[in-house]
């Protein structure tokens, strides 16, 4: 069976990069991102910042095993801006990752090849420019138990080195953990042992 993917590399803020020629300049835009809401309105930004420039074309790819990605040329032929751009998030090997390349048009056309290379170097340049990060995913769990079986729980966390987000023991007792996805099953097989303990799944991150 194919193991999933817990790990994979984005950046860690914001880069840039230029491209100039014959007069036409790329100025690419690369995002850390985790939605496409969260896309959609950097792009919305970036259109309003830069609303006399002649394409908007972009890239981008989500979740850890590139399940999803999109390509977009704005009204560039086909296939000449969002593919290379894609073909560089690829060749780093990223994930969770928005390249957005603008083009203020010089006044000589630069033809099909012309294009690809420049939107090409242009990405690239924005992510020679970035910093690149390991991540690892991580699901978030709540248990809920009573005081007699706190020392449990405890020795259980501490045994595994396992992060909590949060806690609360008021007159019933909440502990939100963090788990790296990749030892879930070991780590819940571990709480299931414990009488009264519930345990409640929130969220990947």
């Amino acid at each position: 069976m194919a193991e999933f993917v817990d790990e994979y590399l984005t950046i860690s803020k914001p880069s840039e990069g230029l491209f100039k020629d014959r007069g036409s300049k790329f100025l690419a835009f690369a995002y850390p991102v985790s939605s496409e809401e969260e896309i959609k309105a950097i792009q919305e930004q970036l259109r309003s910042d830069y609303h006399d420039a002649r394409h908007h074309c972009y890239a981008y790819m989500l979740g850890p095993e590139k399940e999803i990605f999109r390509i977009n040329d704005d009204g560039e032929p086909s296939s000449t801006a969002g593919k290379p751009i894609l073909g560089q998030i690829r060749s780093f090997d990223l994930t969770n990752i928005l390249i957005v390349v603008i083009r203020y048009f010089g006044g000589t056309k630069l033809g099909v090849g012309g294009l690809i290379n420049a939107y090409k170097t242009a990405a690239e340049e924005a992510l020679k420019n970035a910093k690149i990060i390991k991540k690892t995913l991580h699901d978030i769990y709540v248990l809920k138990y009573e005081y007699p079986e706190m020392n449990e729980v405890m020795r259980i966390m501490k045994e595994e080195q396992i992060e909590h987000i949060d806690q609360n023991f008021e007159l019933s007792c909440s502990i939100t953990l963090s788990l790296r996805k990749a030892d879930v099953d070991k780590v819940l097989s571990k709480f299931d042992r414990v009488e009264n303990l519930k345990i409640e799944y929130l969220e990947t991150k």
